[in-house]
């Protein structure tokens, strides 16, 4: 299953796995499910900031990517 929500950033961290960039993110939904994901550097924009408001895209219930709204 493929879908997209809306979410605000409660926290994004840039993390550095073996030459590899990554976003470590926690999202909180409009319903109030918050969420945490590490997501690719290429599948969010890289100055994403705390209290953006975003699109978060799932695949198979697991955050792939994220833009912004």
């Amino acid at each position: 299953m493929l879908g997209e929500r809306e979410a605000e950033v409660l926290d994004v961290r840039r993390v550095d796995v073996h030459g590899v960039g990554y976003a470590d993110l926690t999202l909180v939904f409009e319903d109030g499910v918050v969420e945490s994901a590490r997501v690719g550097s290429e599948g969010t924009p890289s100055d994403l900031m705390v209290g953006e408001r975003v699109m978060v895209s799932k695949a198979v219930n697991v955050i792939v990517s994220v833009r912004r709204a």
